[in-house]
């Protein structure tokens, strides 16, 4: 029986502004990257498992969970993808194995072809892509000018909209587990809440093209593609072709789950992503 790791609570300083991450186990290293308005509570069921096999290190990246929320940050996806390098740099982290979901599997994919003698290899959970376009006309419109700073306003009062986005991200909204809204939203109640989201939906188009033209660059870098029948945040037929641009790339897609498997069904997600790392 392997033995459960304790869950540690760290801190560093990067550009100047805290940035927080959990880590836990031994091992390589491994680095779960959230999404857009996720944080390291997404990882709750897979990093205690994880850990079992690997040195896990799950981030709030700079601006969203309990992280900082630096004025003025650079949230374009190059600059998320250099910010997760020098991360990795200031906690000595040489290479890793990089498991990223929704808008961090994109970060992810830049961040490996800016350093891809540093990641082993990829985890990618429903990856934003260029060959999606779900999200694209919602970038636009959250970000106009006449709309984003309304969506500041009202950002700490949405619970009951994070609700609706939470279930929409559900294949079976019956699968969301006690304390699963609570704990997206406790983040939101801080200052700053959506700026870095907001910025992100600002350079969406471009970034996705800058990522489609740095792609050949990790074809040669063995990835794992994760994703569910019901996604309908990241289309799933984008799967497809953007398996076609690695060399040695697996596909898995979990029926009747949507965007989140590794919270709608955490105990297959583990397993499939545990058998992945396990083959050296």
């Amino acid at each position: 029986m392997r033995t459960a790791h304790a869950i540690e609570d760290h801190w560093i300083t990067l550009d100047g502004a805290r940035m927080r991450y959990l880590r836990s186990g031994s091992g390589p290293a491994l680095l779960l990257l959230h999404g857009l308005l996720g944080y390291s509570f997404s990882w709750r069921y897979a990093l205690p498992y994880l850990a079992r096999q690997a040195t896990v290190h799950a981030v709030d990246m700079l601006g969203v969970g309990f992280s900082d929320r630096p004025p003025g940050l650079d949230c374009c996806l190059r600059a998320s993808a250099d910010r997760l390098l020098r991360f990795m740099d200031a906690v000595s982290m040489e290479s890793c194995d990089l498991l990223g979901t929704s808008h961090g599997g994109a970060v992810a994919m830049m961040a490996a072809a800016l350093a891809p003698d540093r990641i082993r290899r990829l985890l990618l959970v429903a990856p934003v892509n260029p060959w999606s376009s779900k999200g694209k006309r919602m970038a636009a419109f959250l970000s106009n000018p006449a709309v984003a700073p309304f969506a500041l306003r009202i950002a700490p009062h949405l619970q009951i909209t994070h609700g609706y986005l939470l279930r929409r991200l559900y294949g079976d909204p019956r699968r969301i587990r006690p304390g699963t809204l609570e704990g997206y939203s406790e983040p939101f109640s801080l200052p700053g809440a959506l700026q870095h989201e907001l910025g992100i939906l600002r350079t969406w188009s471009r970034d996705l093209r800058e990522l489609k033209s740095v792609l050949p660059r990790i074809a040669h870098i063995p990835a794992q593609l994760l994703w569910g029948t019901l996604d309908a945040a990241v289309s799933p037929a984008s799967s497809e072709p953007l398996r076609q641009q690695f060399k040695d790339c697996r596909l898995l897609m979990f029926e009747g789950v949507g965007h989140l498997p590794y919270e709608e069904v955490p105990e297959e997600f583990n397993r499939v992503v545990s058998e992945f790392l396990l083959q050296r």
